[in-house]
């Protein structure tokens, strides 16, 4: 096992990943901004480090400068967490080059499934289901338009190198189609440096429900069950939940074998997720796989009582997945929320600091968060500030400790999400269990949120 591991991140990913370091009695090396000097995680960490200005392309994404601080501190092995530098080709083969293990799937995976199009190659190799469209990219407006006549509208325009609903529109007619077709490419070339456009069909009031993957270098691979991440905004994760209350068993089987197939096929390693949509006969097809970990983990590790951070570290390390399918276990209904320093009506960033910080303490309620009274939220980083999770016995019951802990949880001194949450856990809509991934567009953003 790793005797110490940098972690290439901030904020409470940094912190969590930390915690399990630390449980494992492996030495931890932070790195920060000069914005994150007084951060949590830094605390946290054996060691800490400076790497740069407060912007990520100055620190965080600072390659360079963060590799040169994980040789000097004689660390095995880097932890990238999620975003930043997480799904970073060039990182993971740098990383590889100095001797330093990168804890994730090889470099030339993390290619294959950073590239919509080429992992829609990959999926449909494999037989996994995808959504109706290309897996090439479009070489005008023209071709875009003449595609659409095969598989008809509405359809979705994407960005192939996209993410975070960046280069992604619904176009419901040919004038619609041309007018967002120059506007998304010019975002993409803009965000990720690379334009390539292509078109699926536009698969209407889905749910958004993705499988979790544990994968060692023996070619043994399993799935964790799924997670519903169907309430979104501006298609942006912002409640999770696990199980799903859609799903039956026989499409909860056919979706993690779909997902245990796919990875087989990539000689897949580490922890990832395939995501799907699904539609309202339950039919599924493959949305997009992420080859890290994601910001929802905690409701499988709620459900399953497998620590999924735990469990990278001891893959990268070598060793083999001592769980079988048929061990996996769930028990239970858990629910995540994203807490954001955002003003709840125009959902702009909010930073400044926090006067006042309190966390419901109830049993049933786990918080990952890397501020606390007095922290600083600046506007370099993601809004997002803490994660709140809460498990139930059943979906029922998850649903009213999520209202409770809400209720409990206080922030003063800028402006959180916190309403807006509280109004979906509480809708009738979702209480059923019927929300898709138009939720929030149909049923919250007609109004103002009080």
């Amino acid at each position: 096992m790793f005797k110490k591991v940098l972690i290439a991140n901030r904020g409470e990913i940094a912190a969590r990943i930390i915690r399990t370091c630390e449980k494992m009695g492996i030495s931890t090396v932070a790195i920060y901004s000069e914005a994150d000097a007084e951060s949590q995680h830094v605390k946290m960490a054996s060691e800490s480090y400076l790497v740069g200005k407060p912007r990520v392309n100055e620190s965080y994404l600072n390659i360079d400068k963060i590799l040169k601080v994980a040789q000097e501190t004689g660390v095995d092995a880097i932890h990238p967490g999620y975003g930043l530098l997480s799904e970073n080709t060039t990182f993971a083969t740098r990383c590889e080059e100095v001797g330093i293990t990168f804890i994730g799937p090889k470099p030339e995976v993390i290619a294959r499934m950073g590239s919509k199009i080429e992992s829609r190659k990959a999926m449909a190799e494999a037989g996994v289901p995808i959504v109706p469209g290309i897996s090439r990219s479009l070489t005008d407006v023209e071709e875009a338009v003449e595609v659409t006549k095969e598989i008809k509208f509405p359809v979705m325009l994407k960005a192939s190198a996209g993410g975070g609903g960046i280069g992604m529109q619904i176009v419901n007619d040919e004038e619609e189609l041309r007018k967002a077709y120059e506007g998304n490419q010019r975002r993409a070339t803009d965000f990720f440096g690379d334009g390539a456009m292509y078109i699926e069909k536009y698969v209407e009031n889905p749910r958004h429900i993705e499988i979790q993957l544990l994968a060692d270098n023996y070619g043994n691979t399993i799935y964790l069950w799924e997670r519903d991440c169907s309430v979104q905004r501006r298609h942006q994760k912002v409640v999770e939940e696990a199980p799903s209350s859609f799903l039956d068993e026989e499409t909860r089987t056919k979706m993690g074998e779909a997902a245990v197939k796919a990875a087989k096929s990539l000689e897949y390693s580490n922890a990832g997720t395939i995501e799907f949509l699904v539609d309202e006969q339950k039919n599924f097809y493959f949305l997009e796989m992420n080859t890290r970990l994601q910001v929802e983990h905690p409701v499988t590790e709620e459900i399953t009582g497998i620590d999924l951070v735990e469990e990278q570290l001891k893959i990268a390390a070598g060793e083999s997945l001592q769980l079988t399918q048929k061990e996996v276990k769930r028990e239970g209904h858990a629910i995540e929320v994203r807490i954001y320093a955002e003003d709840p009506k125009t959902f702009f960033p909010s930073p400044g600091k926090i006067t006042a910080f309190q966390l419901s303490e109830k049993p049933f309620v786990r918080n990952e968060c890397a501020v606390s009274g007095g922290s600083v939220v600046t506007p370099y980083y993601d809004p997002m500030i803490s994660k709140l999770i809460v498990t139930g016995q059943d979906r029922e019951e998850a649903i009213e400790y999520m209202l409770l802990a809400l209720n409990e949880y206080k922030i003063e001194g800028i402006k959180t999400n916190i309403p807006m949450l509280k109004e979906v856990i509480g809708h009738e809509v979702f209480k059923k269990g019927e929300a898709t991934t138009s939720f929030v567009a149909n049923y919250l953003q007609k109004k103002s949120v009080k």
